[in-house]
């Protein structure tokens, strides 16, 4: 298992492995795996329980017996999925797993970046009675750059709390739009219409940015942006730039080109910073593990027969 928290919450996922005769590798790191790591300690395995570290074709080429990659999440831009199955690899995922906890996340970074929670709380702790003049999420229009899974949801927890919903996904599901009052606008309308634009959409194996400094621009004075899908999808150069001449009241931030994150993102105060914890809720993470773990017993149950 090569996520470094495998395991933590219960070890549900673990036993499941021994109980089908399945000897478990751990993580032994606490970290994400590099190469040569992943190549080390899966040397001898027939599957692996993937995090987001990387398997490449060369990582793949050394594990010679390697049978299955089991994702635990949806993202699968740090596999390199047309080698492995031509390598005659299995690839699957849990697509349903981390939503609700990304969802959720993606909410409570909103009410803290409109309310200046972390400022407020940072101010107290230090000794200091600030108070925070934030703004109101009622009445702003908010965003969604991605209808997936996590976007649909995302979309569903704004429209209950009464906040028009505008978005845009590049194959969108105009019935569900439709039955859900969520308005489909091309990309570049939903970044200069909305006050809060949230990303949902997968990185790109090339770390093209999806949203980068043309479409920044389109961004509204005083808006604020969320990204909690993938670090690549936004310039962020373009993003600091626009945060630090106060074009922007503020972004909220998972996810980033390279992890751990010690760039300058960290000078600015108009600015959350989390790491990577978009599935990191105990109910979902657990949910996930085993479900990676299931899929990778039934691939190579199948494989026995």
């Amino acid at each position: 298992m090569s996520p470094s928290s495998f395991g933590q919450i219960d070890e549900k996922p673990i036993n499941l492995l021994k109980d089908h005769g399945f000897t478990p590798v751990i993580n032994p790191y606490g970290r994400k795996l590099t190469e040569v790591e992943t190549s080390e300690l899966a040397q001898d395995c027939i599957g692996i329980i993937a995090g987001v570290e990387t398997l490449n074709s060369s990582v793949i080429d050394s594990l010679t017996s390697l049978k299955c990659i089991s994702r635990v999440g949806v993202g699968m831009d740090t596999v390199d999925i047309d080698y492995a199955q031509k390598k005659g690899i299995v690839v699957v995922n849990t697509p349903d797993g981390p939503t609700r906890s990304v969802a959720e996340l993606t909410l409570a970074m909103t009410l803290s970046l409109l309310r200046r929670i972390p400022q407020a709380d940072h101010a107290i702790k230090n000794r200091r009675w600030e108070k925070q003049v934030g703004n109101l999420l009622f009445g702003k229009t908010v965003g969604v750059i991605g209808l997936g899974r996590i976007g649909k949801m995302v979309s569903g927890m704004f429209r209950v709390l009464d906040n028009n919903v505008v978005g845009y996904d590049i194959y969108p599901d105009k019935y569900w739009a439709s039955e859900n009052s969520v308005t489909l606008k091309s990309m570049e309308s939903v970044l200069r219409e909305a006050d809060i634009v949230t990303i949902h959409v997968p990185g790109g194996r090339d770390s093209k940015a999806v949203i980068g400094i043309n479409e920044l621009k389109y961004l509204k004075k005083g808006s604020f942006l969320i990204n909690i899908s993938r670090g690549n999808v936004v310039d962020e150069q373009a993003l600091f730039d626009l945060l630090s001449s106060k074009h922007l009241s503020g972004a909220a931030i998972d996810v980033y080109s390279k992890e751990p994150y010690v760039g300058p993102f960290c000078d600015l105060d108009n600015v959350i910073l989390t790491p990577h914890i978009g599935s990191y809720a105990a109910e979902g993470k657990l949910q996930m593990e085993i479900d990676a773990v299931k899929n990778l017993i039934k691939v190579l149950e199948l494989d026995n027969l």
